[in-house]
């Protein structure tokens, strides 16, 4: 994702709800200036990529992501673990890395994981 892709997306997925180009252009401004018709293009860009989806309200087009951040957080774990050729091996170093609490959220997810395969 590129790094206006991503402040975008950023934006979308704090605000959780639909939202205009014009608000995310105004809220971007605050911080480094940004042109409307810059945001329209990336944003249909992202819609065109299958991130967001759109709605026309009135006569703008409001938006708001596909996925959740957690969904799109595992979607490129996924992409990241497709291009080792072990598995296995990558897991067991991402979850050397991880600290305590990591690991205690990892075993919870593992619980939930186990329980909806086993319904």
């Amino acid at each position: 994702m590129g790094e206006l892709e991503a402040e975008i997306m950023d934006r979308l997925w704090a605000w959780q709800r639909p939202t205009t180009v014009r608000e995310i252009v105004d809220d971007i401004n605050e911080h480094r200036p940004v042109a409307y018709t810059t945001v329209m293009t990336v944003a249909s860009i992202l819609y065109n990529k299958g991130w967001l989806l759109r709605a026309k309200e009135g006569r703008a087009w409001v938006y708001s992501p596909v996925r959740s951040r957690e969904e799109y957080t595992a979607a490129l774990m996924e992409d990241a673990l497709g291009t080792s050729e072990d598995r296995s091996a990558a897991l067991t170093h991402f979850v050397e890395q991880m600290g305590p609490e990591e690991v205690s959220a990892l075993r919870k997810a593992l619980r939930a994981a186990g329980r909806r395969t086993r319904a």
